[in-house]
């Protein structure tokens, strides 16, 4: 018997966590010029074929590639690996070894039994130890000191890709944090909707207010995985590349120009507040969360936690260079000024945006 029953000749894409945020504007990338498989933990509407997995199970993983073996043979143009477990907690989880760690590890082992033109995995910067406001920019070549669980589960899913790679070629992507025209990462959502509240932690910053991150826009993000993918067989063995604006923008000035574009200028600044000053209120509050009524708080945790303050003068900027050689690719969107349309999304439909960006409404704006 045959052990294929594909009858396309597009190039073949597997895409996990296929259902998620980045793996299905990934995949609407995709269609069209590759024949796409999700795979997840639910189905993938978008995928050309779907798969529901759970990469926990090495029994579960084994089972579903030996399906899709016997439908789409042995050769892969590229596996995108997108499935992680993350929470801003700051606490180690179970779910962090489970679905980061074994199953990038399952992952990899049941690759083996194909021929993958390239495995591509999706880290994040914060592997990096950070840098200083006035110091070079973090190079691929920056030692690994991640400061907290998550980058510290991402750096162990590296180890685990290139230590179970075999010969098949390998990139891991190191991304900034991820915007977009309707959406940003948490930690500049909950910035941006503190300061449209006008709460008054959102006029204090605890760091250093010259630090501060890079950050990719969506349609930049899907260029770089687009090239990385049509490159395939052009890159390094093994390659490691950062994807990002290669300008971070300082804290200070994203605090700024927030509160500018939200609440005009004269009406906007930004105070510095000492670091043990705000760790302390930092704990308090989380700490008295349990005792204040839900009719006050919503039974909302607070989304500032201790561990957040001690990363407040971490600086992350970006040496872009390798991705620009190897890709032929640069982000056309910087943050800056992109920032005019998040803001302009936020004030045209409030509750869409919060809802969009997973930020708890305030009642202020639900009756509005």
């Amino acid at each position: 018997m045959s052990d294929t029953t594909n009858t396309s000749t597009l190039p073949l894409v597997i895409v996990t966590g296929s259902a998620g945020d980045i793996g299905s504007s990934l995949i609407l990338n995709l269609t069209g010029k590759y024949q796409v498989i999700g795979m997840d933990r639910e189905e993938t509407p978008l995928a050309d074929h779907s798969y529901t997995l759970d990469l926990t199970s090495w029994d579960d993983v084994k089972k579903t590639f030996d399906v899709f073996r016997e439908k789409f043979g042995r050769h892969i143009a590229a596996v995108f690996h997108l499935a992680a477990y993350f929470d801003f907690t700051g606490e180690d989880s179970p779910l962090y070894e489970k679905v980061n760690v074994d199953g990038a590890r399952n992952l990899m082992t049941a690759l083996q039994d194909f021929y993958v033109e390239r495995f591509i995995y999706s880290s994040t910067m914060l592997v990096h130890r950070a840098s200083e406001p006035d110091g070079a920019p973090i190079t691929e070549e920056t030692p690994l000191d991640p400061d907290w669980v998550y980058p510290e589960y991402k750096t162990k899913a590296e180890i685990v890709i290139k230590e179970n790679a075999g010969a098949m070629p390998y990139s891991i992507l190191r991304l900034a944090g991820l915007y977009d025209d309707k959406q940003a990462a948490p930690v500049l959502s909950q910035q941006i909707a503190r300061i449209y509240e006008k709460d008054l932690e959102s006029h204090l910053y605890p760091g250093d207010t010259d630090a501060g991150q890079a950050y990719v826009h969506r349609q930049d993000l899907m260029q770089a995985f687009l090239k990385t993918l049509q490159r395939r067989r052009d890159l390094p063995k093994e390659n490691i590349m950062l994807i990002g604006e290669d300008h971070a923008v300082s804290y200070g000035e994203l605090q700024d120009r927030i509160g500018e574009l939200i609440h005009g200028k004269e009406h906007w600044r930004t105070l510095r507040v000492p670091k043990p000053v705000a760790k302390a209120g930092a704990w308090l509050e989380e700490k008295a969360e349990p005792i204040i009524p839900d009719s006050i708080d919503k039974g909302e945790k607070p989304f500032i936690k201790p561990f957040m303050v001690d990363m407040s003068s971490d600086h992350y900027a970006l040496d872009i260079s390798r991705a620009i050689n190897l890709l032929d690719w640069k982000p056309r969107h910087a943050l800056y000024d992109d920032l005019e349309k998040l803001i302009a999304n936020l004030k045209k439909d409030p509750q869409s945006w919060y809802k969009t960006n997973g930020v708890t409404l305030p009642e202020s704006l639900k009756a509005s």
